[in-house]
């Protein structure tokens, strides 16, 4: 088993044959993945080593001491986070060995073509259609709700294969080409004035059926594996303490004592404390990955996320008073990332509340986490052995 001191040694011999003062960025992360250093819990090949997970801290120090460039994780968040977990455990080896290498250098975008105007909060009940032409597939629907479409070179896609079983089990899931000429991304201006989200008009696109992940059919089950890794990417990142939104609110605290009142006091300690609970919390979760792949756990980590978020940016627009009303700048952008530290108090108030519906809705969350963690009883579903063609829409 490969440990700390071989992970270090194999990270000096790469800095040493490749160093960053004199290495172009893309080059270098290519080396990188080839050396096993991406993600090192990954297979030999694929940018792993077999490695504990938890040994990746080890490689990325090694890396950060040396000033070596990160593969600008927050741009990439989809396929990282989301893609790359699915296709390493429902993907062939060809597929695995095509997409995961320009995927974590960063050399194609990835986005998520999940929900739909009329499958947001009841996913299964999607309504794009997938019909096999031989070897491949003809997609026709429409997506929403898409961050980084714009930007995205490959989609995560799940479509509906056969309307006559129930909606859970006649779904199958692909890897789209977003360069198709049946693609069409029109931007959706959201309530901080930008565009970062999108909605996504799929015209007889054609995806090869080497581009199905998983079985026919079985796009349900290959989407859990998705949806728990999305969770836990949005609510259980690793940041230090005071990072994220209480960081700003913090330092405005202590920067500007003209702002204090007692009330504000008391609610800020409780939000600080919540938000390090959360923290650790993201930290204890993150090592029960090295045993394997998420569960429902992520989902409770998600909720937190979403109401802190909320809660926090709620409490600096107060705490900043006047100032807290204004607001920088409303140009129609379409970013490539979501950069809530960098931004002033009122952009993360009014970005925050989509927080508790991207990624799975607040409410959908509670749902999971009391039958799947809780283990309560689960709600009465009149439509899981009704087929979807049959379903009231």
């Amino acid at each position: 088993m490969t440990g700390a001191t071989e992970l270090r040694e194999r990270t000096r011999e790469l800095l040493k044959a490749h160093p960053p003062a004199t290495t172009g960025r893309t080059d270098f992360l290519k080396a990188r993945f080839d050396a096993g250093l991406a993600w090192v819990h990954y297979p030999v090949g694929l940018g792993g080593l077999d490695a504990p997970r938890s040994l990746q801290a080890v490689v990325d120090a090694e890396l950060e001491a040396a000033g070596a460039p990160d593969n600008d994780p927050r741009r990439i968040g989809i396929g990282l986070g989301m893609a790359a977990p699915t296709i390493l455990a429902y993907g062939t080896e060809e597929q695995k060995k095509r997409f995961l290498r320009p995927l974590w250098v960063g050399e194609e975008v990835w986005c998520q073509l999940f929900s739909e105007p009329g499958a947001g909060s009841d996913l299964a009940a999607l309504g794009t259609r997938a019909v096999r032409d031989g070897d491949t597939w003809v997609v026709n629907g429409q997506k929403v709700w898409t961050s980084s479409a714009h930007v995205a070179r490959w989609a995560i896609l799940i479509a509906r294969t056969d309307p006559d079983l129930p909606k859970h089990r006649g779904i199958t899931y692909f890897l789209c080409d977003m360069t198709d000429p049946g693609v069409e991304v029109r931007p959706l201006r959201q309530i901080t004035g930008e565009a970062e989200f999108n909605e996504v008009f799929l015209t007889d696109v054609r995806i090869p059926d080497a581009h199905r992940l998983g079985e026919v059919g079985d796009g349900w089950k290959v989407a859990q594996t998705t949806l728990n890794n999305e969770r836990v990417a949005i609510g259980g990142a690793r940041i230090p303490r005071e990072g994220g939104m209480i960081g700003p609110v913090s330092r405005t605290w202590r920067e500007r004592p003209e702002l204090r009142t007692h009330d504000l006091h008391q609610r800020l300690l409780d939000l600080w404390v919540d938000a390090e609970v959360a923290r650790l919390t993201g930290e204890r979760l993150r090592q029960q990955l090295v045993a394997g792949q998420p569960g429902p756990e992520g989902s409770g980590m998600k909720l937190a996320f979403a109401r802190l978020n909320q809660e926090i940016s709620g409490l600096e627009v107060e705490l900043l008073d006047e100032e807290g009303l204004l607001y920088g700048d409303w140009t129609m952008r379409r970013p490539e990332l979501v950069d809530f530290t960098g931004r002033d108090a009122g952009y993360r108030y009014l970005r925050s509340k989509g927080n508790s519906i991207e990624g799975g809705t607040s409410e959908v969350l509670l749902n999971i986490v009391a039958e799947r963690v809780l283990g309560l009883p689960a709600e009465p579903r009149n439509d899981k052995d009704v087929a979807w063609k049959d379903l009231t829409r």
